[in-house]
């Protein structure tokens, strides 16, 4: 097996760019660096076992309190309430109070696409084997 190391001069490509017109066309559509990093924070709140079984418990339950989110999720309130703090933070979820309670929601129908587009790839992988 070869490696990237392992690839003599003459084996790689003797062109920079093969097709000029496509990697103009997606230069173009490239997203900004701002874009980009965003996009980095919301799948590395995605990437937490811990967060995600947050937000699952919060798209099959829709607005919930902490204490039934831990109970949902079987994490401590503490956790729950630190993950759903960089939730927020990141516009994942929202919040609303009601006297002393707090119920927390997904912010909106992306973040709710988005979390039943990679459960549908997971379970497309699992059919797949």
């Amino acid at each position: 097996m070869s490696s990237a190391s392992d690839v003599t001069p003459a084996e790689a490509c003797a062109v920079r760019v093969v097709d000029p017109e496509k990697v103009a066309v997606v230069t173009a559509s490239m997203p900004d660096a701002e874009t980009v990093t965003e996009l980095a924070q919301v799948f590395g709140l995605l990437s937490d076992p811990g967060r995600l079984r947050v937000i699952t418990a919060l798209l099959e339950g829709g607005e919930m309190c902490v204490c039934d989110i831990a109970a949902s999720c079987g994490h401590s309130e503490s956790a729950v309430s630190h993950a759903l703090r960089l939730l927020r933070a990141n516009r994942v979820v929202r919040v609303r109070r009601a006297g002393r309670m707090a119920y927390y929601r997904l912010d909106d129908s992306h973040v709710r696409m988005l979390l039943d587009l990679a459960l549908a790839h997971v379970g497309h992988q699992e059919e797949a084997t």
